[in-house]
């Protein structure tokens, strides 16, 4: 274990105690699992960088060419024969 010393403002000291004392845990031990539990959303994103994402995800699909049935099943129908010529069976 490493000791460190640590400055919080009053808001936080109370609730650091008030949480220490209704789970009768010691202190140290809820600032660990807080970190940990605040270390774990590190890699999740924040709600703009989700909205972000989402309104560029719709900015691309507004921007795909609608095609008719026929031409997207022509193209399937190829890359079939494609990959079962390249497979050996075509």
């Amino acid at each position: 274990m490493m000791k460190a010393t640590f400055t919080f403002d009053e808001d936080t000291s109370r609730r650091l105690t008030d949480t220490s004392n209704r789970l009768g845990r010691p202190k140290s031990e809820i600032v660990r699992d807080a970190i940990n539990e605040y270390h774990a959303k590190l890699d999740r994103l924040t709600a703009p960088e989700r909205d972000a994402m989402l309104a560029e995800f719709d900015r691309l699909v507004a921007a795909i060419p609608p095609r008719d049935r026929a031409e997207v099943d022509g193209e399937l129908a190829e890359v079939r024969v494609s990959r079962s010529a390249a497979a050996g069976r075509g």
